[in-house]
This record gives structure tokens, C-alpha cells and sequence, in this order.
């Protein structure tokens, strides 16, 4: 336990902190299980319009520093390869 005034206003801050970076990951998780679902369904029109939500909101979470940047473009290009690779076949 923090035995002065900083120490434990830095504790709420941290507190306060992983909170809001579990919600963003979380919710950029859900968004991408629902692109995955939707592809795996073979469901072009659904996995694009999941897709349309998430890649902007995968480079929200990357841009607060909640993921690497290098990790948000490859799972937006990967996602994005999956999409499109619906609509050829």
C-alpha cells in the first residue's frame, strides 16, 4: 500500500487508466469477432460492414497507445485481406 499523498494518487491513476484501456481493447476484441464470425459465415455484406466499424476504431485504440501501431495495421490488413477475399469467390 502507498504511504504518501503522490503514491496514492498515482494508484488511482493507474487504477483509473487500466480500466479505460481494458474497455478499448475489449470492445476492438468484439468488433474483430464479429468481422471473423461474419467471414467465417461467408457473409460478405455483413464482414464489410463490421469491418467498416473496426479498422477506424483499431487505429483509435493504436493511436492512444493501447496496442503497438505495428499490431493495428497488420490485424486491419489481415481482416482486410479475409473481406475481400469473399467477394471473389
Amino acid at each position: 500500500m502507498p504511504h504518501n499523498k503522490q503514491a496514492k494518487k498515482r494508484l488511482r491513476q493507474n487504477e483509473k487508466r487500466r480500466m479505460r484501456n481494458k474497455f478499448f481493447k475489449s470492445t476492438m476484441r468484439t468488433y474483430v469477432k464479429r468481422v471473423r464470425r461474419a467471414i467465417e459465415e461467408k457473409n460478405f455484406e455483413e464482414a464489410r460492414k463490421w469491418l467498416d466499424m473496426a479498422a477506424p476504431y483499431i487505429a483509435k485504440v493504436s493511436g492512444k497507445g493501447i496496442i503497438h501501431r505495428n499490431t493495428a495495421s497488420r490485424l486491419i490488413s489481415r481482416l482486410t485481406r479475409h473481406v475481400n477475399s469473399l467477394k471473389d469467390s
